[in-house]
């Protein structure tokens, strides 16, 4: 693990769960898996602190826990799994994409709690939705649970693993920590639940306090409420789904950039004796990204999180699936499938005859982009695109192939060496390796390339992250003023005060001030676009590393 994959954990850590979880989960990402007790030694931290600080990055599967044969039980942090805590906000707009306001709080509410049961979340999401509603109109339980049942129907929410029931009769000592399972059959299995209620609006300051004293009066009597009728079944967010949809509309705009403008020139040019009678022009409407967003819709959930290919679907099965709205013919679809298959970046492979044939899509990153040329300039970009194309060059080959000047080429040449995006490889034609007797070639080692740049991405996160901290440092009293004014207004608004009163604490915040707090929201909202931004990079490359390790 490196130092700014450690730095950025750290800063996740502290700034979602506090200084005490950060500093347990710290201690583990630096020396690896430690039972409690040295845990407890190497943080400094009392024995139950640490103890709450697990139960709380185990309840958010940020920390796993392993019982040795001989020995205590071990804890080890989960970085892949803390690092993912910097997509939550695409998770969360994914979902509401994709399911409406219901399932963005459904995902949110998952992702706060790191798991929670159905009618528990239902019954949250039901009231948030409700505050946000016209006095009068409520949302009903029927509705949000049935977002719950199209995610959990789509794989974007998974059953939690549970303790698999022991028989009574066998007499089995009880293990230091119960081992977690769950059949495969059962992880998408929503229970039948007649979840019949409406979301409640939350009461005024007088109303809560009383609810709250009757609440502790029950609790000390004994009386508790009713168990749910899902109790012990707990739903999470399944992230690899979610990056399964992220790789899939990478996948998509891909082909619509590479294949639709070149796949509607062909048919029309090149469609035999006459052009089909197609209903859009030259250019025409992203034909090609919709066949492959339905290939890769109809596979979305038989396909394996890594596997390299969808399922195959034979062409009629594409051609049933296809949105009514394009009016494409079989014959106009069996070209467009076959455009498809011949492309060198091979998005698309054809693996069978049956059916009209048999297609799957090509889940692995195939090329790598220039990733700098922002920073370097277009003919760098030549100069890498053509490393990546002939493998290994001289110096002379590179000038004479990218047709650039021998010292601009060499400048350039030097400028990505100095960087680690090329490498130079000698080879001696004799064993004193005198540079005269000595080929220099360049070449690209593109694993090396892309994680120097994962690397610089994680530290550029973690860089924006320390600058927002700092911002809201510096203007911690200013803010601490306007949260203290926008409570007074909302409190006087709601008990019907004149709007002369209301001027008057709003002119409790100076013009200056004012102009202070929005710059600052103005430079929180530019680091958190950034910080998205960076994230997308930072899925991209992650894909491709990965694609590339597990490529035959």
């Amino acid at each position: 693990m490196t130092q700014a994959e450690l730095r950025l954990c750290s800063l996740l850590l502290q700034e979602h769960f506090g200084d005490i979880v950060e500093k347990v989960g710290n201690s583990l990402l630096r020396t690896g898996p430690r039972p409690l007790r040295l845990l407890v030694g190497d943080t400094g931290l009392l024995p139950d602190q640490v103890k709450k600080a697990l139960c709380v990055l185990i309840q958010h599967n940020l920390v796993r826990y392993e019982v040795q044969l001989r020995g205590p039980v071990e804890y080890e942090a989960q970085s892949e799994r803390i690092l993912r805590i910097l997509r939550y906000p695409r998770y969360i707009y994914t979902a509401k994409t994709l399911y409406g306001d219901p399932g963005e709080l459904l995902v949110e509410e998952l992702l706060l709690h790191g798991h929670l049961p159905m009618s528990c979340a239902v019954a949250r999401v039901a009231d948030r939705l409700t505050e946000t509603m016209e006095d009068g109109k409520t949302m009903d339980y029927t509705e949000v649970s049935g977002t719950f049942a199209r995610l959990a129907d789509t794989h974007f929410i998974q059953r939690c693993p549970i303790i698999p029931e022991i028989p009574r009769s066998a007499r089995v000592p009880s293990p230091p920590a119960p081992a977690l399972a769950i059949a495969e059959k059962d992880m998408y299995t929503v229970p039948r639940l007649s979840l019949v209620g409406k979301g409640k609006r939350r009461h005024s300051c007088d109303e809560e306090e009383e609810g709250e004293h009757k609440a502790k009066k029950q609790k000390q009597e004994g009386r508790s409420s009713e168990t749910p009728p899902d109790d012990g079944i707990y739903w999470q967010v399944n992230l690899e789904r979610f990056h399964q949809h992220f790789r899939d509309q990478a996948l998509v705009s891909a082909v619509a950039n590479r294949m639709d403008q070149v796949c509607g020139s062909y048919l029309h040019f090149h469609s035999g004796t006459e052009p089909f009678p197609l209903q859009f022009p030259i250019f025409p409407i992203q034909i090609s990204s919709e066949v492959v967003r339905t290939m890769l819709r109809m596979s979305e959930v038989t396909t394996a999180s890594g596997a390299s290919h969808t399922q195959p679907l034979s062409s009629n099965e594409i051609f049933r699936s296809l949105p009514a709205g394009y009016n494409i013919g079989k014959q106009v679809l069996d070209q467009y499938l076959t455009l498809l298959a011949d492309d060198p970046l091979e998005f698309v492979g054809k693996s069978g005859d049956s059916g009209g044939g048999t297609y799957t899509v090509s889940i692995l990153c195939r090329n790598f982009v220039f990733p700098g040329q922002e920073q370097f300039g277009s003919r760098c970009a030549r100069i890498f695109r053509l490393l990546l194309r002939k493998k290994h060059l001289e110096q002379k080959q590179v000038e004479d192939f990218a047709m650039i000047p021998a010292k601009e080429a060499k400048d350039m040449l030097y400028r990505m060496l100095s960087e680690n995006l090329v490498s130079l490889q000698e080879i001696p034609k004799t064993p004193d390796h005198a540079p005269s007797r000595t080929f220099y070639l360049y070449t690209v080692n593109v694993m090396a390339a892309a994680r120097m740049l994962l690397h610089r991405c994680y530290k550029s996160v973690a860089n924006l992250m320390e600058r927002r901290q700092h911002e809201m440092r510096e203007n911690k009293r200013l803010l601490e003023k306007s949260q203290r004014v926008e409570a007074i207004l909302a409190s006087m608004q709601a008990t019907g005060a004149e709007e002369a009163q209301l001027h008057e604490v709003e002119e409790m915040i100076t013009g200056p001030e004012q102009q202070q707090l929005e710059n600052l929201k103005r430079n929180v909202s530019k680091i958190d676009a950034s910080e998205n931004q960076v994230d997308e990079t930072i899925f991209v490359l992650e894909s491709f590393i990965e694609s590339t390790v597990k490529r035959p």
